[in-house]
């Protein structure tokens, strides 16, 4: 029933894809994304910064309620992470200390909270990822309703159940499950690019003709007056 159900995730990615992106920035993924997906500058990482990566598990619920979120923790599996869409609500935390152990504690790949979390100071101190919107005292209510394993959408950023999400100190990213390897292969191209223009920049070969070229296509005179 709409409102009320906790669905089975029918796929998800596989480890090898969680590994192999966790090589790499996450700008470097937005970029070859064509900048087109984004979970928002709102969602910050909370913890203390540690690399996230996971298979998505999703879970809708009203704004200031985490009776499914508690339930979610429950159904995923070693490594997910659990992707809450609360509506960005930010008068009432859905997460804190005691949720983000028990995650941790199930061997989970991290929280991402479309809405407030509370206890920040020990959630910082951790290496367990947990994003949120903000953070405030005041404590959630469970009594749902509330939908998991349903395709669910932060800042218009897609994303459904078995989905890649990864996250650094940058925010966080979903990259679909049937993309993966696709992007995959990109961001590994865009990652090795940047890399040989440091060594460039340190040898002081850094070649920044392009700038005054595409002034020119642009209709500027790149010379200065």
């Amino acid at each position: 029933m709409i409102g009320f159900q906790v669905r089975k995730r029918q796929r998800k990615v596989s480890d090898k894809f969680v590994a192999a992106f966790a090589e790499i920035p996450v700008a470097n993924v937005s970029d070859c994304m064509w900048r087109m997906t984004a979970g928002g500058p709102r969602l910050r990482p909370m913890h203390d910064g540690s690399r996230m990566g996971g298979a998505a598990i999703t879970v809708k619920t009203r704004p200031g309620d985490n009776l499914m979120i508690h339930k979610a923790l429950d159904v995923a599996e070693p490594g997910d992470v659990v992707v809450v869409d609360g509506g960005g609500d930010l008068t009432t935390a859905l997460i804190g200390e005691l949720m983000s152990t028990y995650a941790m504690s199930r061997k989970l790949g991290g929280l991402v909270i479309n809405g407030a979390i509370r206890d920040v100071d020990i959630i910082r101190a951790a290496s367990f990822p947990v994003y949120a919107a903000g953070v405030t005292h005041r404590g959630p209510y469970k009594d749902g309703p509330g939908e998991i394993n349903v395709p669910i959408a932060i800042d218009g950023m897609v994303i459904e159940p078995g989905d890649l999400i990864i996250g650094d100190a940058d925010g966080f990213l979903c990259v679909p499950f049937a993309e993966c390897e696709t992007v995959l292969a990109a961001s590994q191209k865009k990652l090795a690019a940047e890399q040989q223009t440091l060594k460039n920049i340190a040898a002081g070969t850094h070649d920044t003709s392009w700038v005054d070229e595409r002034l020119k296509q642009l209709g500027c005179d790149p010379a200065a007056r």
